[in-house]
């Protein structure tokens, strides 16, 4: 199941974390750019997009990174048990 963008760095989920993003002249100017546009720090657009993009892709269960890998792996097996009738 993703990640909301809303519980991404809700609040009393910890102390914040400092990190560098390095990115490309254009990127930074692009960053820049929207950032004014919308009237926000390019801090504020760059957490934005880590929160949305974690909302489409995060994982939030050891056992979804489980059935990601292994799935396949019992298919068969599966289809087999989705047979079996009492």
């Amino acid at each position: 199941m993703p990640v909301s963008p809303e519980r991404v760095g809700a609040v009393g989920e910890g102390a914040p974390v400092a990190m560098t993003l390095r990115l490309s002249a254009a990127q930074s100017e692009a960053l820049r750019i929207q950032a004014r546009a919308e009237g926000v720090s390019m801090q504020d657009v760059a957490k934005r997009a880590v929160a949305e993009y974690l909302a489409g892709h995060g994982r939030t269960t050891p056992l979804e990174l489980v059935l990601d890998a292994e799935l396949d792996r019992y298919a068969d097996a599966l289809r087999e048990l989705a047979r079996w009738t009492d």
